[in-house]
């Protein structure tokens, strides 16, 4: 046993060693960040293997009435398991109630230990059964209900199980053919194709939400927008090419702002101008963006889009001066500089627009006019065409959109809400490499859009899908679909829409 622990052990310093060279070493030593996610994975299940041994031969002390210091488990900092799940208590009594010395034991009180445990999904039928009723008086009185509507009429899935899909697929990032083989485990043969259609049906019963979404989005008086690209099929060539998966994010949750947040997610071709322009429409209002070409055309004076104002990024202004890197002194100082402005902007994070505008005008200020200054007078005196150079010269040619969260309390210094809403995108890029079609990209955004909006609001998307797809499909198209919007949505459980919730617990 001694010498197995020696071997982890050394095992263990190995994988550490390896860890912090390819976290902190020379840039040619580094790890791309998903193989550096999957070695922070092993080297986490190697320390809860090595754990586990020494709890072993705690265990083994115990036995032969040595007494060891017991360590704590690594999660013995975790927090209270949620209040809504359900509790079943254990009570283990001792072999005996009877004292030494021949007397009867008493409670005098008890020890309570929480466990995470877990059901396995199980699939089951429902069977739905209309009676016929006739009348005996005469042969045309017949009575029956009618059949419920479904979204895959006369098929196999409830609409809680379509759901499943859906969550499955678009938020955890598991491709059908694995979700198949998944039904087969429990011998129900459920071929891709099948569950490809279920999707596919689901789908164009949520497109009035999806739809609805798009409009509210574009009616609010500030946007977040993004894209990053995605790969799709093209058509007959078995090659792919690449197209962009844009977002739109509204969300004034940093300054107080009563509008619920939303995601939606737009696949489009391009990124050019045209693509822009289709995308947002005539919309009149704040893009926090980051200085890209495509946005030049909004907020023109003779443009369709005058009433834009655009306000730059400075994660991505700050993100040159990082490209620079540590052995350039005039990007350090540079750094140093944008994050004293960060500092301010922590520190206000979450107070009302007035008094941020406020705060950005009495500190933040004096700090942005001291750096266009150094910025102006440094950049002609660098070698141009170096990293720092380039880095001024692309702010300084776009001061006024980096400037512009100094006059408005609702603006962000920068566009990270919306790299933010970006990152599902990427995990579902990496799992399912591309899309088949085009029309595969839309549903995969149309569905994003729902499930990253749900997770905005704290809404469990499963919840929120399975109840509203059982719903949408008794309303006709004229139908009001208010209450199925996810910050409309009244969680039954609760009795108050999921949005109302949180603005009282923040208040509290």
């Amino acid at each position: 046993m001694l010498l197995a622990e020696r071997a982890r052990a050394a095992r263990l310093e190995h994988i550490l060693k390896l860890i912090n060279r390819t976290t902190f070493g020379k840039r040619s030593e580094k790890l791309p960040a998903d193989q550096l996610a999957l070695a922070l994975e092993d080297q986490a299940v190697a320390l809860g293997e090595a754990e586990g041994l020494k709890d072993k031969t705690g265990e083994e002390f115990e036995r032969h009435g040595l007494r060891q210091r017991r360590r704590r488990p690594a999660d013995a900092e975790r927090a209270s398991l949620p209040a809504h799940l359900p509790r079943i208590e254990v009570v283990i009594e001792p072999d005996s109630l009877e004292c030494g010395c021949g007397g009867a034991l008493h409670k005098i009180g008890e020890d309570r230990s929480e466990r995470l445990d877990k059901i396995p999904a199980q699939y089951r039928v429902v069977v739905t059964i209309r009676p016929r009723y006739g009348c005996r008086a005469c042969s045309d009185g017949v009575a029956q209900a009618p059949a419920p509507a479904h979204v895959v009429s006369g098929g196999l899935p409830t609409e809680a199980l379509i759901a499943d899909v859906l969550i499955n697929k678009y938020c955890d990032h598991l491709p059908l053919y694995r979700q198949s083989k998944i039904f087969a485990r429990q011998g129900i043969a459920i071929s891709r194709a099948t569950l490809a259609n279920w999707v596919g049906r689901g789908i164009a019963a949520l497109t009035p939400i999806t739809n609805r979404l798009r409009t509210d989005a574009l009616a609010r008086s500030r946007l977040f927008v993004d894209e990053t690209t995605v790969k799709v099929l093209a058509p007959g060539t078995g090659k792919t090419k690449t197209g962009y998966m844009w977002v739109i994010v509204c969300d004034d949750r940093a300054h107080g702002g009563a509008d619920p947040p939303l995601a939606l997610y737009t696949y489009l071709p391009g990124r050019g101008k045209m693509w822009a322009k289709q995308l947002l429409g005539d919309y009149q209002g704040i893009l926090q963006v980051d200085a890209w070409q495509a946005y030049d055309q909004f907020g023109k004076e003779d443009g369709a889009n005058a009433g834009v104002e655009k306000s730059y990024c400075w994660a991505h202004l700050r993100r040159g001066f990082i490209d620079a890197g540590g052995d350039a002194p005039l990007a350090q100082e540079a750094l140093q500089r944008i994050a004293q402005i960060y500092a301010i902007e922590k520190e206000i994070r979450g107070r009302s627009a007035e008094e941020r505008h406020l705060v950005r005008q009495e500190r933040s200020r004096p700090l942005v006019d001291k750096l266009h200054e150094w910025f102006t007078a440094t950049s002609p005196r660098i070698m141009a065409g170096s990293a720092t150079s380039d880095a001024m010269k692309y702010a300084l040619k776009r001061w006024v959109g980096f400037t512009r969260f100094l006059d408005d309390g609702r603006i962000e210094i920068d566009n990270n809400t919306a790299e933010r809403a970006i990152r599902p995108v990427t995990l579902q890029r990496k799992n399912a490499l591309f899309a088949g079609h085009q029309l595969g990209a839309e549903n995969w955004a149309a569905v994003a859009s729902l499930v990253e909006t749900c997770k905005m609001l704290g809404i469990e998307p499963y919840a929120y899908l399975s109840d509203v797809l059982a719903r949408i499909v008794t309303r006709a198209d004229t139908d009001p679909i208010d209450d199925l919007l996810p910050y409309n949505w009244v969680d039954t459980n609760a009795g108050q829409t999921v949005f109302e919730m949180s603005n009282i617990a923040t208040a509290a």
